[in-house]
């Protein structure tokens, strides 16, 4: 559950902001998943391409270090399309560096609800439980509701830096595709949501910044130097990691289909062979019982 509202701090319309550094990077149009892909990306350049044989038995291109990154890319695309359901009187950013080095948040969300960081996390037909302080995937038990906590809690005191009063970032967990999500007991201090239901979610928060206070913080937040200490370095170009992303997502699936479409000729071999193998079998068989006789 997020903070009761009476413990919002808002910062006040009349805030004043330095509005002089333009830094290089443009927080505004990064995309879901971005640092995700670009990273993957790196890992998958180091590596020479798939055989004509490799291709043809469907071996994935992906490396091992890369399967997780490939996921969670997909994970993020999937809640960024989600999150352009919500209306103009939110503000949504992308994959925001923060820190000194390669950290980033998945999503930032402002709007009449609060201040939310969104932690994508996803888990195709796997069984996700959670309780007031644990978070288990498949039995196993995994530091998101800390790790959500802490970005938050990052988060509030980056914001609080550049705004003349304070505001209190609520952390939520998206959970992807699981098979079942169980919210046994919700965490006092963290949202956790299907990711399906997270835009309704959303838009039935009580209000608690108006259009004006809004804008102040989506000024301070889309600003990159408000979170990370190389905010002038620019991207790397949006279209080449989405066309890079995009051709290896194509690859990854062809080689999956590939895989079930040996395997099912695998089975139908099995049964052919069977079939062809059963009148010899029979014969065998009838010629036994009789020689017992």
């Amino acid at each position: 559950m997020p903070p009761p509202d009476n413990d919002v701090a808002v910062p006040t319309p009349s805030a004043s902001l330095n509005e002089n550094a333009q830094p290089t990077r443009r927080l505004l149009d990064r995309v879901a998943g971005q640092s995700v892909m670009e990273n993957l990306t790196r890992l998958q350049s180091s590596i020479p391409a798939r055989s004509a044989w490799a291709r043809f038995w469907g071996y994935s291109p992906l490396i091992a270090d890369a399967a997780s990154w490939y996921s969670g890319a997909l994970g993020e695309r999937a809640v960024g399309r989600l999150l352009t359901n919500l209306d103009g009187s939110w503000t949504v950013i992308h994959a925001v560096p923060v820190g000194k080095a390669d950290s980033d948040i998945d999503h930032i969300v402002i709007g009449p609800g609060g201040v939310f960081t969104i932690n994508t996390k996803r888990h195709p037909d796997k069984n996700v439980w959670v309780g007031s302080r644990a978070f288990m995937v498949s039995g196993q038990k995994v530091p998101y509701l800390r790790n959500a906590r802490h970005e938050a809690a990052r988060a509030t005191k980056l914001l609080a830096a550049v705004l003349p009063t304070g505001i209190e970032v609520v952390p939520i967990i998206a959970v992807v595709n699981p098979r079942k999500l169980t919210i046994r007991e919700a965490p006092a201090d963290v949202v956790v949501r299907d990711a399906s239901g997270l835009v309704r979610w959303l838009r039935k928060r009580p209000h608690v910044l108006d259009a004006a206070q809004a804008t102040i913080i989506v000024s301070a937040a889309t600003r990159a130097n408000t979170w990370h200490t190389n905010s002038t370095t620019p991207d790397a170009d949006v279209r080449t990691t989405l066309a890079g992303f995009d051709r290896l997502d194509r690859e990854v699936r062809s080689a999956a289909l590939r895989r079930r479409l040996w395997a099912a000729a695998g089975v139908l071999a099995l049964v052919s062979a069977a079939l062809l193998l059963m009148p010899t079998l029979i014969h065998l068989l009838t010629t036994t019982i009789i020689s017992s006789f």
